[in-house]
């Protein structure tokens, strides 16, 4: 009997812990696309110009390579990110600046229409 429970234990835990390293490689791809965009620029250039230095070097593969290795160091950013993330025990439920992740919409103000006064019960209205 102790051996079922264990087991079914250690399962949920594979669980916990692969869903937390799928989400944290989630939201380490969305900021590398959205906050990481003129580092991005700046390493497309850069490529280019390797690209454009390869080409004596590999005639035929040069931007194949560059382009290869740009995207397979970005993959290990992320993945080796996401890992280091997890294995440290840090969930993104935790992290405050992730509310977006959490699914918690805090609206900043309500909103009052200028037909309000005229059409909505005034006593059900609360302004803060």
């Amino acid at each position: 009997m102790q051996l079922v429970q264990k087991d079914s234990w250690q399962k949920n835990s594979y669980f916990a812990f692969v869903k937390s390293f799928l989400i944290w490689s989630f939201t380490l791809t969305v900021c590398l696309l959205v906050v990481g965009f003129p580092v991005g620029a700046l390493v497309v250039t850069v490529g280019a110009f390797s690209a454009i230095i390869l080409q004596s070097v590999f005639p035929a593969s040069a931007v194949l390579v560059v382009t290869g290795s740009i995207l397979m160091l970005n993959v290990l950013i992320v993945v080796i990110g996401a890992a280091v993330l997890t294995f440290k025990g840090i969930h993104p439920q935790q992290v405050s600046w992730l509310h977006w992740l959490h699914g918690q919409a805090e609206p900043v103000n309500n909103s009052v229409y200028a037909s309000c006064p005229l059409t909505c019960n005034l006593n059900s209205l609360t302004l803060d």
